[in-house]
């Protein structure tokens, strides 16, 4: 199998570090569109180019150099736009240590972790001025949402006096950088990259447990790269829309360095209810986003459907394609035409992760004629861990998140009767550590191996399937394993929930652990079939008979015993994955 697949792997460059990805990709791409950016809310693409981008990153990272910044801990924090990435590419490619923060976190938590890594400098969004308007760090640099500079040929202003204690403008400081390089400082383009040694900290999320600061080298991520751009084609027409928060590396590795990587472009989202607009200004190709914002899309498409009468029509033009397919053809952009011209008539690629997507969903994008991967990664592995190939049956192995990556390994350990185990992995986007906590590091990194505390097990083939959390599993007196995740699968597939939390609590009177759920309504859904005066008693009684049925499919030992009905949403991560310890 795995000769077989070799086979068909798609050409890459070989790159070291991000510096070499960047830099090779300007000589091969200098003139194409890099970026798409809004000078204005709701007002058009403009096109930063390859050769802008370069020439930005050489000059900030040249001026934060000059700045006395050399190997130091520089944090980025606001929302998805050029600034930030450019000063990302700008810290990381010469100047020092990147330390890419969630915009989400509250403002105790921020200022931890600018302390926990020891940061000498902050990047920041307009949006969090007042965070750091009076926070004591030397340097405080503010970037601009819109507005970026899209043409050289614009002057950028004179640069402003740069005071320690100070907010300068990231403008300003190109702007320095630009006149540095002018008289021929090459500090900052001329600095050498060990492609092995820690160049970013990434703090976990944490859906179980506390963050921790992830080490990853140049080499980490630009394996990485590599690694995914053999299974996943993207070519130098492609176009993404950046939607997923920046910090996480699932965005800034897949949605930005990955794209850059290959010539294509990226346009940056106004908000999650612009998505199909934007999606059809930038015409983009290739979407990047988590279960919950493709199932939401997914249940859109049907809900119109059956709001205007079509869906028998949906389903019989489905099962025409399928035929088609199995005889070689493929109709579905003409089949489905008015479903692509949604989003913008050129949309041929999704790729989630950060959790699982339901199946059905999958194979129903797949129906439509989109091409959807489903990737298994951790920010420890920078992200990616396992990934469906794009040459390969993704409809058959729907549910699963593919083989290993090339250059990796996945093993099943301590398995069940079922051969459900904890999945460990190695390979060279391995993290070096947890940024100064060696025991935790010591704890999940074993003889070059990553115990990644998910479970799952692996097909004859080599594909995983993940079934859920090792520290989620509840086990009762009897010895049963109980997978949290499994049971909130069959929950949430009701149309009448919109999400929950399968826990384990203690049933006195059974004298053993039993299986307890949050259930959040879909309360749109509710009302639209009952009425507005559905009252709160009524949609109690609604779940509970619900649950019931769906007890009645599950195994005795798996049933819901206890239910609390919840209106208010779940405390969750930035990429939406509930924070089990927070709702608990």
């Amino acid at each position: 199998m795995e000769n077989k697949m070799k086979a068909k792997y798609h050409e890459i460059r070989e790159i070291e570090s991000l510096k070499d990805m960047l830099n090779s990709s300007v000589r091969l791409y200098s003139e194409r569109t890099a970026f798409l950016v809004k000078k204005e809310k709701g007002g058009d693409y403009f096109h930063i180019t390859y050769a802008q981008v370069k020439n930005d990153v050489d000059a900030l990272g040249t001026k934060l150099r000059a700045m006395g910044l050399a190997d130091s801990k520089i944090a980025i924090i606001g929302e998805n736009c050029y600034e930030w990435i450019a000063s990302y590419f700008a810290v990381v490619n010469g100047t020092g240590v990147v330390v890419p923060l969630d915009k989400e976190l509250s403002k105790d938590e921020i200022y931890n972790l600018l302390k926990q890594a020891d940061c000498r400098a902050v990047f920041f969004t307009q949006s969090f001025e007042d965070y750091f308007k009076d926070f004591d760090i030397e340097f405080k640099i503010e970037m601009k949402v819109y507005g970026d500079r899209t043409d050289l040929a614009e002057p950028l202003p004179v640069e402003a006096e740069n005071s320690i204690g100070g907010i300068s403008q990231w403008e300003d400081l190109v702007a320095a950088g630009e006149k540095l390089v002018a008289g021929g400082n090459r500090d900052f383009i001329d600095a050498e990259i060990d492609p092995n040694v820690m160049k970013i900290i990434l703090f976990t999320s944490g859906t179980t447990d506390a963050a921790k600061g992830v080490m990853l080298s140049h080499y980490n991520i630009a394996s990485c790269i590599m690694d995914t751009c053999k299974i996943a084609n993207i070519t130098p027409e492609d176009r993404t829309l950046s939607i997923l928060p920046i910090h996480h590396t699932f965005e800034s590795t897949m949605g930005m360095s990955l794209i850059l990587y290959r010539g294509a472009s990226i346009a940056f989202f106004e908000g999650l209810k612009y998505i199909n607009k934007n999606l059809a200004e930038a015409q983009a190709t290739v979407l990047i986003g988590v279960p919950l914002i493709f199932e939401s899309i997914h249940d859109k498409i049907w809900k119109q459907a059956e709001k205007s009468g079509k869906s028998g029509v949906l389903r019989k033009a489905i099962k025409l394609n399928r035929t088609m397919k199995a005889m070689g053809i493929d109709g579905s952009r003409k089949l489905f035409h008015s479903v692509h011209e949604k989003f913008g008539g050129k949309l041929r690629l999704m790729i989630t992760g950060a959790a699982a997507i339901d199946p059905n969903v999958l194979r129903g994008f797949e129906d439509l004629g989109f091409t959807m991967m489903q990737g298994y990664g951790l920010t420890e592995c920078a992200p990616l861990v396992s990934g469906p190939p794009d040459f390969c049956n993704r409809y058959k192995k729907a549910g699963s998140s593919g083989p290993a990556v090339v250059s990796g390994e996945i093993r099943i350990i301590d398995k069940d009767e079922d051969g459900i185990g904890e999945i460990i992995f190695k390979g060279p986007n391995l993290m070096l550590g947890y940024y100064n906590m060696p025991d935790k590091t010591d704890e999940v990194i074993k003889d070059g191996w990553f115990y990644t505390g998910d479970l799952g097990f692996l097909d004859n083939e080599g594909w995983l399937y993940i079934t859920g959390r090792k520290k989620n599993v509840i086990v009762t007196k009897t010895g049963k394993n109980i997978y949290p995740e499994e049971v909130e699968f069959y929950i949430n597939r009701n149309k009448y929930i919109q999400e929950s939390l399968v826990h384990e609590f203690f049933d006195e009177s059974h004298d053993d652990t039993q299986v307890g759920a949050q259930i959040r309504p879909n309360y749109d859904v509710i009302y639209e079939e009952f009425g507005e005066s559905f009252g709160e008693d009524e949609v109690q009684s609604l779940i509970k008979k619900v649950i019931s049925e769906i007890n009645e499919k599950l195994p005795i030992y798996k049933r819901v015993r206890n239910i609390a009905v919840r209106r208010d949403e779940f405390i969750k991560t930035t990429t939406k994955k509930i924070q089990r310890h927070k709702n608990l």
